[in-house]
């Protein structure tokens, strides 16, 4: 069989799995902190031919970040906080961490601090708070609280910030930012959060919308090469027949 069939079926391949990349950049246009997927892709000779370079198959690479800020909004609410630069929230992952760019903390009964259901990370691990009558976060990550019949605010914690380039990150499962090498990445005392506001998603719906059209003229004139392959294919055998 002509190798061209190969790498039309390749590039149609590509073009389907990048088609769920940016569709689901657009399904979290909404969603808090969200950092848009970027497919990567490369090309990838194949072996065998006949001396000349002629033939090649689309190679799927990890999912890339874009590391654009999204919109920042004020909300006003005291546990909001949206990361500056390219920094982000350590939250427990299983036995290890996992990083966010979703400052929409949550706390419970007992004063446990979680985003997106996951355990937000201080300097010590799992923060919990003690009961208070207000609390607020610095632009450095600490936490500070007023005590039950306290006059003045006093620190309790801190948050784990981290920064990392998009490079070196990639999203797991969960859909929860990590390190590609499996690392945890190290508190950088240069992040810094912006409370009472909130990051929204970095999804360009222009630019997505665009990318989607782009990927469905890709796979139409895959589907022409693999047709005119298959052509070929046929006319060859009948001439070979003949």
């Amino acid at each position: 069989m002509d190798k061209l069939i190969f790498t039309a079926l390749s590039g149609a391949e590509r073009a389907l799995r990048s088609q769920q990349v940016h569709a689901n950049n657009l399904a979290n246009m909404d969603t808090t902190g969200f950092r848009a997927n970027m497919e990567v892709t490369a090309a990838q000779s194949l072996e065998g031919g006949f001396g000349y370079d002629d033939r090649h198959m689309a190679n799927m690479k990890s999912d890339a970040l874009s590391t654009r800020q999204g919109t920042v909004k004020e909300t006003g609410r005291d546990l909001d906080v949206a990361v500056a630069g390219n920094g982000y929230l350590a939250v427990q992952f299983g036995p290890g961490e996992a990083y966010t760019r979703a400052g929409n903390i949550e706390i419970d009964a007992e004063g446990a601090l979680s985003v997106g259901g996951h355990a937000l990370l201080g300097d010590g691990g799992p923060i919990v708070l003690p009961p208070f009558n207000a609390v607020a976060i610095g632009a450095d990550g600490t936490i500070s609280i007023q005590a039950p019949g306290a006059q003045e605010m006093q620190v309790v914690d801190k948050l784990k910030l981290v920064g990392g380039e998009a490079g070196e990150l990639t999203k797991n499962e969960a859909g929860l930012i990590v390190a590609r090498n499996g690392d945890q990445l190290a508190a950088d005392p240069a992040v810094t959060v912006r409370n009472r506001h909130l990051e929204g998603s970095n999804v360009s719906a222009v630019e997505e919308m665009i990318a989607t059209m782009s990927l469905n003229r890709s796979f139409e004139m895959q589907m022409k090469l693999f047709k005119a392959s298959d052509n070929m294919n046929e006319a060859g055998n009948r001439l070979i027949g003949a």
